[in-house]
């Protein structure tokens, strides 16, 4: 049984390929060192519980895209969306939602569904801004992710 094992390296593969993402990490968050700048856009996750069915493992997978905002001063004169606040937020919205986009869309018809590692339910995305001590902002989600249990009795 690698069940633990194929989501955690599946989810990873994913996001390492993508172009945007710098780094991935798993597990508890307190342990990634967010001083370092150069980690960033960081895609973090964590397995938070599983349920055991007669043919079916769900996994509950809680993600965080993230990535500094940038506060200057200075703004392009034709862009309007950072003109009140002096920063990249917009942006760091926009690219991380793709990202958790992405993600979602590839368990959902991508690769990934087509290796049987299949969402559950909905998913909702929420965003956050300032919630780490690095001015941090972004995209948390839950997922469930089902496996097929392939474990005999025999």
């Amino acid at each position: 049984m690698t069940g633990v094992y194929d989501i955690i390296d599946k989810i990873k593969e994913f996001l390492y390929e993508h172009p945007i993402v710098n780094s991935v990490t798993f597990g508890d968050f307190k342990d990634v060192d967010i001083d370092k700048t150069t980690i960033f856009p960081l895609t973090h996750f964590l397995i938070s519980e599983s349920s055991i069915q007669e043919r079916t493992i769900s996994f509950t997978i809680d993600l965080l895209f993230l990535d500094i905002i940038d506060e200057t001063s200075e703004y392009q004169e034709n862009d309007l969306t950072n003109r009140e606040n002096h920063s990249n937020l917009t942006d760091v919205l926009n690219t991380q939602f793709y990202i958790a986009n992405g993600l979602i869309t590839e368990l959902r018809r991508g690769d990934l569904y087509d290796d049987k590692f299949q969402l559950s339910g909905d998913i909702r995305c929420q965003p956050f801004s300032g919630r780490f001590e690095n001015k941090l902002a972004g995209w948390s989600a839950t997922i469930n992710i089902e496996i097929p249990n392939n474990l005999s009795v025999c």
